[in-house]
């Protein structure tokens, strides 16, 4: 099974997503569940996760939608207000009233301080997710990778999924210190980190071997037991094709087991978000079998 472990929707009539302008014409648009579902089919991707791309709680409840609407959306990665003094109780109460919510993801590399994460005011609402089994996606730039090792550090109970590697700045040939810092983080094991969002951190004019060395250091530190594979769609569109980045990281993990190839492709995503367990058994109750 491939389950396409980032991908977003948007409506832009919903004015949550400021970011994006008619600047980034090709992603100018909405996107919906229609536009995704025949790409997956044509390159034999089973089910996916769709995750935030605006910071307020009204997009994550418009994800959860469409994720009961269409079973193969297996999950949502979702924002709350973690600042917020009743962040806690929000947080346990949207853990249980939404059984397809599987994490959380602040998005850190638009917050100006780079050790945000470390204040001590979000001690009640980290809790509240370790609790709830819910996941922390890490959407960190290179320069959060250290302040990140202090933070998982902090809290070996949260899982924690580093989006896109961390973003390495790959266009300018920068490898170091991203390396070194990443190797840092992914020496707890309550981190896994995402294949993802690497085409649009590259130029127009570099390959998939420009990609290469990333992801092969990405794979050895976190060993292929903790990485995912992610398309970041429709991000991914400011790049490439969906189907081009997808065989590009087959291509990058022939040298695995076949075990380890599933397990990036698919099934380390349950160990990343436990409570996938229930989108996957309701994806698989309706899934049709053989006649």
């Amino acid at each position: 099974m491939i389950i396409d472990s980032h991908q977003h929707f948007w409506t832009l009539a919903r004015g949550d997503y400021g970011w994006i302008t008619e600047d980034l014409a090709p992603i100018y648009r909405d996107f919906s569940p229609q536009d995704l579902r025949p790409l997956l089919d044509a390159h034999g991707v089973d089910a996916t996760i769709a995750v935030q791309a605006a910071p307020t709680w009204p997009e994550t409840e418009f994800l959860l939608d469409i994720a009961q609407l269409n079973p193969w959306v297996l999950g949502v990665v979702g924002w709350m207000d973690i600042t917020a003094e009743t962040a806690a109780d929000a947080i346990r109460g949207a853990a249980e009233t939404h059984p397809r919510l599987l994490g959380l993801r602040p998005m850190i590399q638009d917050i100006s301080d780079d050790r945000w994460m470390l204040q001590n005011s979000l001690r009640p609402a980290i809790e509240a997710m370790a609790a709830s089994n819910l996941t922390f996606d890490a959407l960190v730039l290179p320069q959060h990778l250290a302040p990140l090792e202090t933070f998982v550090r902090a809290y070996p109970s949260l899982r924690v999924v580093i989006d896109h590697g961390a973003k390495p700045e790959i266009r300018n040939q920068g490898f170091e210190p991203w390396a070194g810092d990443i190797a840092a983080v992914a020496k707890h094991p309550n981190v896994w980190c995402k294949i993802s969002g690497l085409l649009t951190e590259a130029s127009a004019d570099q390959t998939a071997d420009d990609l290469a060395p990333y992801v092969q250091h990405i794979i050895t530190v976190f060993g292929p037991e903790r990485c995912l594979w992610g398309s970041d769609w429709p991000v991914l569109t400011l790049a490439g094709e969906y189907g081009s980045w997808l065989q590009t990281l087959q291509r990058r993990t022939e040298g695995l087991s076949e075990d380890q190839r599933h397990g990036v492709m698919g099934k380390n995503a349950l160990a990343a978000y436990p409570r996938l367990a229930y989108g996957l058994d309701q994806f698989t109750a309706r899934k049709p079998g053989p006649e």
